[in-house]
């Protein structure tokens, strides 16, 4: 008997290790949380040099953002700020500050610190110059918010809302659809419970957190009312609220569940009339029409403030990314009530086998639609099949993949043989109950003999001897048989359990299936914090676009006036090649590669996309075949078109055209 339970309970303990092994990992890694929103641009560029002083500086994201007055911050070169202190929306994702007038020159710092469209914050932080580079007192790194011990406490809360979530819908939901027996189930009422409590706690604790999670990051501002009362006021806030106000709907919905449902199952049980039974049977499909509707609105808080809440098509996004979560807990909260059901429920009630194959066809539907929805997701969040693998939100999603192609195989092959398992189980179940009738049977009549010898007994005892307490000696030992006795049965009906091997074959398959759940859990909560693909591929784009033109920008371009000895090349170089002021070079060439000595250059610059220039720049000549011009500015980023006009002779010139990315 001992090792029967040793071996029970080491299997929980081995799957609580699993679940607190991978959580610890993924949380050692989740903070800072990966920002969804990034920023794209900016102007004045991120290390520019910029002529004069700006009127306002401007930042553009990936997607839209929120912030208030201190979002946005300009730092003159002594750490003081320079803006106005009103961060507004200009178009779309762009968003900008007014600068003071009268900047004086040097290195001028602009940090962010805002919350993404999918309630994500987003840090940083860049320079740029006017007139000339300085030495600056302030850091360029930017505040990382979403990190430190706040961080993790919000990481942990959000893995454990999941879990409540997928505990209470899902075992629910098998109840209701599989298991009505099972409302009368102490462990699977306790099941449900537990996760009706751990997402209530967990929604609490992110809205405590939420105001410094997203803000300074200090434990002490966690219970600061002021920022518990903005945090009310995001989307964020409002889907938190949102989810406690339906959680206590979903306390009543257990309450009626495992009360007044329970009675009205036994009622039917116990051969009632059939006003009863049509009583249960509308109780049914009330309780299975309002937790739909509880279910739906707890899944739509994740839905109206994470990833479908942004980005492309978010009318259709969000009713996927409902019926997405609510086939996870579908599938895997029923998982983890089938096997609560086979570890723990009673020898008299213990599971159906009926109820297992109802199980097996409403999983299956659960993981149709998954691929559905999964498939419509990923194609949302990553876009590209580039992003599938280059980025980390798609290596997470293939992780994601197989561990669900995984647990499928598990399922197929125990989808198999749980029919014959369960008749067989409930076989050993009749003949356990039919023992255990007859055992109480033979047991009582020596019980009543032996009850006549003690009543006689404590009859003379009674007056004469006393324990210390007050209660004769003969209770005591009463109250001891009668819990050696329930010990035993207990122990018996275990073993009964323990000595049937199909039933312990199931229990193997439903363990081996919770383990991979467990980790497929925390992995898609990990996705939940991870950039999309989508969005990181388009932030590698803006930045290679941003910086390929990081070093001195060189162009040779031939040219013919068309008179006598008019050929040859003119080689320009613009260093750095980024908006603001830039040194330029000219060297004119013979065929031969000697120094051309002509008597004119000009240069003119044109971005067409923008309806910019020409801008004309007259280089001075420093030598033979050597022309320059120092502070020539580009204003833009873009594709520009570089005229150089080179003359000859009095009469003979010719100007080439080359285009070339600048900023």
């Amino acid at each position: 008997m001992t090792q029967t339970i040793a071996s029970r309970f080491r299997s929980f303990r081995i799957l609580l290790l699993l679940f607190l092994a991978v959580c610890g990992a993924l949380l050692a890694g989740a903070a800072p949380a990966s920002a969804h929103a990034a920023l794209t641009g900016s102007d004045p560029k991120q290390g520019s040099v910029v002529d004069k002083a700006p009127a306002q500086v401007s930042l553009t994201f990936s997607e839209e953002v929120a912030m208030n007055d201190g979002s946005l911050r300009v730092l003159d070169p002594k750490g003081k700020r320079v803006d106005t202190g009103k961060a507004t929306n200009l178009s779309g994702t762009t968003y900008g500050v007014k600068l003071r007038p009268g900047l004086p020159d040097g290195t001028f710092t602009v940090t962010y610190q805002v919350v993404s469209a999918d309630s994500h914050p987003v840090s940083g932080a860049f320079t740029f110059s006017i007139g000339a580079p300085s030495q600056t007192s302030v850091a360029a790194s930017g505040q990382e918010v979403g990190g430190g011990v706040v961080g993790v406490l919000y990481g942990a809360a959000r893995y454990v809302s999941y879990a409540g979530f997928i505990l209470l819908v899902g075992g629910a939901a098998f109840v209701l659809a599989c298991w009505q027996r099972g409302a009368g189930v102490r462990p699977v009422q306790r099941l449900v419970i537990a996760g009706w409590l751990a997402l209530t706690g967990a929604t609490l604790a992110l809205l405590l957190l939420r105001g410094s999670y997203v803000g300074s990051g200090k434990i002490g501002d966690i219970f600061d009312l002021t920022l518990l009362g903005q945090v009310l006021q995001t989307k964020s806030g409002a889907a938190l609220v949102s989810r406690l106000l339906l959680l206590a709907a979903a306390a009543l919905f257990i309450a009626v569940l495992f009360g007044a449902y329970v009675k009205r199952d036994e009622a039917d049980a116990s051969g009632s009339s059939d006003e009863a039974a049509a009583e249960k049977k509308d109780l049914t499909f009330g309780l299975a029409i309002g937790g739909a509707v509880v279910a739906a609105g707890l899944a739509a808080t994740w839905a109206m403030a994470e990833h479908a809440s942004t980005g492309i098509q978010t009318g259709v996004a969000m009713p996927v990314d409902v019926l997405h979560l609510l086939a996870v807990a579908v599938w895997l909260g029923g998982l983890a009530t089938l096997l609560v059901a086979l570890f723990r429920a009673p020898v008299e009630t213990q599971i159906e086998t009926v109820a297992v194959r109802r199980f097996s066809r409403l999983a299956f539907g659960a993981v149709l639609t998954l691929v559905a929805t999964g498939i419509y997701q990923s194609w949302r969040q990553v876009g590209t099949w580039s992003a599938l693998t280059d980025t980390t939100y798609g290596q997470l999603l293939l992780v994601k993949v197989g561990l669900v192609a995984v647990l499928v195989g598990i399922a197929s092959i125990s989808r198999r043989w749980t029919g014959q398992l369960l008749e067989a189980a409930g076989a050993v179940a009749a003949t356990v109950v039919e023992q255990r009738t007859a055992k109480k049977t033979t047991a009582t009549v020596a019980q009543e003999r032996t009850a006549k010898k003690a009543t006689a007994t404590v009859a003379q005892r009674r007056t004469a001897k006393k324990t210390p307490a007050g209660v004769s000696t003969d209770s005591r030992r009463a109250a001891q048989l009668a819990r050696q006795r329930a010990a035993v049965a207990t122990a018996r009906d275990k073993r009964a359990r323990e000595a049937d091997p199909h039933r312990s074959g199931l229990r193997r398959s439903a363990l081996t299936e919770a383990g991979v759940a467990i980790v497929l859990l925390a992995v898609t909560t990990v996705l939940t914090t991870t950039e999309p693909g989508r969005t990181e591929e388009a932030v590698k784009q803006a930045t290679a676009s941003a910086s390929q033109r990081s070093g001195p920008l060189s162009l040779k371009i031939p040219f013919d006036t068309g008179g006598e000895d008019g050929k040859g090349t003119v080689e320009l170089t613009l260093d750095p090649a980024r908006v603001g002021g830039n040194e330029m070079h000219v060297f004119v060439e013979r065929p031969n590669g000697k120094a051309f000595d002509v008597p004119e250059v000009k240069v003119a610059f044109t971005l067409a996309a923008k309806d910019i220039g020409p801008l004309p720049v007259t280089p001075d000549r420093i030598a033979t075949g050597h022309w320059s011009a120092i502070g020539v500015q580009i204003p833009m980023a873009g594709d520009w078109k570089i005229a150089v006009t080179v003359r000859t002779s009095d009469i003979d010139q010719t100007t080439v055209n080359k285009n070339a990315k600048i900023g």
